[in-house]
């Protein structure tokens, strides 16, 4: 028998999808704007394909446009470029994804800061990180902030809390160490050179793990009634099976006989980040357009 609560993303996810729909049916109802996500595919990654499906089928479901660009693989850069300054510009566009990883031929970084930062939902573009880092109002990560909302929604306030991070990505590492600075968390962010990382971890109320290595964090690194959020997604080979199995970043079996509550892989981050990008779009939507919609933080 578990001991720990479990944090369902799903669930979570669905309600917060459905809030977005209610907002995206007032503002187009009221203000004749419909919120709209355009999604720049290059390649012919499967994963990728069905990522970006999901996205567009989610965003239609909440009342949303959806535009997707599916480019060949040896598309040139300057053609991705191109593309994107006509997203720029069609004012029936409010949100611009490019799935990454992209193909090598073409710079990522030259990329993500074409796209305008008011657009940039995926908030990579180094006008958000700036907003995000110095306490300003910019358009966030959605993996950090699908896991800030569900840490809020178990725990309250944050405030005085110990919180590790562990991993220092640009895509999460980073910014959720920003967004726990922002609720007065007191903030560890831990990686590959840390010094007795089990007893960093140990110390902490909340733990994000967010290392890219399967089953890394053990159980008893885990401090007795912490928060866990594990935002990993790693394939592996089940022993039992030969099969293939979706694990996380912690050793689920052990860390749930230890932790307060702990978010499954898979049905616990993943879902919250698509519905955190629709959020976003929504977001940015009701910004370009000057409309008041009420958003789940004043800064966000």
């Amino acid at each position: 028998m578990t001991s720990a609560k479990l944090i369902d993303g799903n669930a979570f996810s669905a309600g917060l999808r459905d809030e977005i729909a209610a907002r995206v049916r007032e503002i187009r109802d009221e203000h004749h704007v419909t919120p709209g996500l355009a999604v720049v595919l290059v390649g012919e990654d499967p994963a990728s394909q069905v990522y970006v499906r999901n996205k567009n089928k989610r965003a239609m479901e909440c009342g949303m446009d959806s535009f997707e660009h599916i480019l060949p693989a040896d598309t040139p850069e300057h053609h991705v470029l191109n593309l994107i300054e006509g997203l720029n510009d069609d004012p029936a566009v409010h949100g611009i994804l490019v799935q990454l990883p992209l193909p090598r031929h073409i710079d990522s970084q030259k990329v993500i800061e074409a796209i305008r930062p008011d657009k940039d939902v995926d908030g990579f573009h180094p006008w958000n990180v700036g907003k995000l880092a110095s306490g300003g109002i910019g358009l966030i990560p959605c993996t950090p902030l699908g896991s800030l909302m569900m840490l809020r929604d178990h725990l309250g306030p944050l405030a005085g809390m110990k919180a590790i991070v562990v991993g220092r990505s640009n895509i999460v590492g980073k910014p959720m160490a920003h967004l726990l600075i922002r609720e007065s968390c007191t903030v560890t962010v831990a990686h590959s050179q840390t010094r007795d990382l089990p007893a960093e971890v140990r110390a902490a109320d909340i733990v994000v793990a967010a290392v890219g290595r399967p089953e890394m964090i053990r159980g008893d690194w885990i401090k007795p009634g912490a928060t866990v959020i594990d935002v990993g997604i790693n394939r592996v080979v089940d022993h039992q099976t030969g099969k293939n199995k979706l694990v996380g970043d912690v050793a689920f079996a052990e860390a749930v006989q230890v932790a307060g509550a702990i978010t499954p892989v898979p049905g616990g981050v993943g879902p919250m980040t698509i519905a955190c990008l629709l959020r976003n779009t929504l977001t940015a939507a009701a910004r370009l357009h000057r409309l008041d919609i009420p958003e789940a933080h004043p800064w966000a």
